[in-house]
C-alpha cells in the first residue's frame, strides 16, 4: 500500500493482522475498498497443473491460489489507484481508504469489533467489496448482497472406546446417533424443521424478483459444469434464481470410524459434522445458534455437542444508490455489455461489519468470471477480465466524488 501512495498501518488483533491505507483526495468524499490477504488451502495438489503458489502463465490466463480471490483484486485496485492519480495529475478526486484483512476465509471472526473501535479511520460514502467480475456472456455486474452464515461443529461420543462390530447390536454407534441427529434438523424438501428458524427471514421483494427474473438462467451450462442432471427439488426458472433467498443447511464434511484401506470393523465411539447454515436478511446467526441447540434438546439430542466455529450476518444495498447506478452506467460504457445486477449473492461475506456501523452502501466489481475456480485447483483469472476489472474500478473511483 505504501508503494502505491497511501498511508499504511498494521493493527495486530486476536488472530490475524489488519492493514489500512488511506489518501486523501480533492473531494470530502471517501470510497472504500475491502480485500483479504488470506486464503484456501491449495489442497488436493494433484489436481493443479501448475505450483499454487507460483504464478504461471497459460493460455492467456494467470494460475495460482488466490489470484483470484482475493489478491488479485487488491492488485488491481491499486493499479485502478495509480491509473486515476495519473489522469488527475497526481491527485485523486476523492478520498480513499483500503482494508485487508487476514481471515475472511475463516469467517472474520476479529473485522465487526475492528470495525466498530475504527469507526473514524474507516469512515466512508461507499464500499467496492472483493468480489465480482463478469458472468457467463461476460456481461459485467454487481450483488446488491451477501447471505449471512452460521457455521458449526456437531459432535457425540457414545463410548469410552472404539469396539468391535461384532458388539453393534449392544453397543452404542456415534455414527448413527449424529446421522439422526442431522436428519432431524432438514426434511427431505430441504425445509429446515428448527422450531423458529424462519421468524426473521425476509422473503424477496417485487424489485427483487424482477431483478432476478432480468439474469439469464445459464442452467445447462450450470448441470454440465457440476455434472449433474438435475437442481435440487428439480428446481428451474424463476423458481431456481429465487432460490437464493431460500435458507440452506449444508453438511460440509463427516467424520467417524475408519477411513484407511482394507477392511476394519469397527463401532466408532465419536462422530463429528461441520455444517453450515445460510442465512438470509435480516436472520441473526447467534439467534440460529440458540434456536438449534434447543431444538436438539428437545428432539432428545442433548448429548450432541454444538460448537460455533463461525457467523456473518446478512446484508443487502439498495437497487437506486448511487454507487450501484454509477457501476451500472460505467460498466456498461467500458464492456459494452449490459449490467446485470443480482439482489442477493449465494455466499457469505463480513460486508455488514461495515455497512451497518458507518452507514454506507456495497457492492463488489472485481476480475472475476464463472470459471476462475476461487476455492479450487487451477484457480486462475482471465487477463483480459484483469484489464477490464481494472478500468471499470477505475471508471468508479474517478466518478465517485461527483455523487
Amino acid at each position: 500500500m505504501k508503494s502505491h501512495g497511501l498511508q499504511a498501518q498494521k493493527f495486530q488483533t486476536t488472530g490475524n493482522p489488519i492493514v489500512v491505507g488511506r489518501a486523501s483526495g480533492k473531494s470530502e468524499r471517501t470510497l472504500l475498498f475491502y480485500n483479504h490477504y488470506d486464503v484456501q488451502p491449495p489442497e488436493p495438489l494433484d489436481l493443479w497443473h501448475s505450483p499454487p503458489f507460483q504464478p504461471t502463465l497459460r493460455d492467456g490466463k494467470l494460475f495460482a491460489r488466490g489470484v483470484s480471490d482475493d489478491k488479485g483484486e487488491l492488485i488491481a485496485r491499486l493499479a485502478a489507484l495509480d491509473a486515476v492519480r495519473s489522469a488527475h495529475g497526481g491527485d485523486l478526486p476523492c478520498g480513499v481508504v483500503f482494508v485487508a484483512e487476514g481471515e475472511e476465509e475463516v469467517a472474520s471472526p476479529t473485522i465487526a469489533q475492528f470495525v466498530l473501535e475504527h469507526k473514524d479511520l474507516l469512515r466512508s460514502n461507499g464500499s467496492i467489496w472483493e468480489g465480482g467480475g463478469v458472468d457467463h456472456d461476460g456481461c459485467p455486474g454487481t450483488a446488491l448482497g451477501f447471505r449471512g452464515i452460521l457455521y458449526v461443529e456437531l459432535s457425540v461420543k457414545t463410548m469410552s472406546r472404539d469396539a468391535h462390530s461384532g458388539s453393534a447390536n449392544i453397543l452404542p454407534n456415534a455414527a448413527w446417533r449424529l446421522l439422526r441427529a442431522l436428519a432431524s434438523i432438514k426434511g427431505q424438501d430441504e425445509r429446515i424443521l428448527v422450531p423458529g428458524f424462519y421468524d426473521q427471514a425476509i422473503p424477496p421483494s417485487q424489485i427483487d424478483i424482477d431483478q432476478l427474473e432480468a439474469l439469464p438462467g445459464h442452467e445447462e451450462q450450470t448441470r454440465q459444469e457440476y455434472g449433474i442432471s438435475a437442481f435440487v427439488n428439480g428446481l428451474t426458472g424463476l423458481e431456481l434464481k429465487k432460490s437464493v433467498f431460500n435458507n440452506t443447511c449444508n453438511i460440509a464434511g463427516f467424520d467417524s470410524g475408519y477411513h484407511g484401506p482394507g477392511v476394519k470393523t469397527v463401532i466408532p465411539c465419536n462422530a463429528s459434522a461441520k455444517v453450515d447454515f445460510r442465512l438470509v436478511p435480516d436472520q441473526d446467526p447467534d439467534d440460529i445458534l440458540a434456536k438449534l441447540r434447543q431444538h436438539l434438546d428437545k428432539q432428545g439430542f442433548t448429548d450432541v455437542q454444538v460448537k460455533k466455529m463461525g457467523a456473518m450476518w446478512p446484508f443487502k444495498s439498495s437497487a437506486e444508490d448511487p454507487l450501484v447506478l454509477l457501476a451500472k452506467s460505467t460498466g456498461e460504457e467500458i464492456y459494452r455489455k449490459p449490467f446485470r445486477i443480482d439482489p442477493l449473492a449465494g455466499g457469505s461475506s463480513p460486508a455488514y461489519a461495515f455497512a451497518r456501523p458507518l452507514g454506507i452502501s456495497v457492492i463488489n466489481v472485481g476480475i472475476g468470471y464463472p470459471d476462475s475456480r476461487a476455492h479450487a485447483p487451477d484457480e486462475n483469472i482471465r487477463l483480459e477480465d484483469f484489464e477490464g476489472g481494472t478500468r471499470h474500478l477505475a471508471y468508479i473511483l474517478d466518478g465517485f466524488a461527483g455523487l
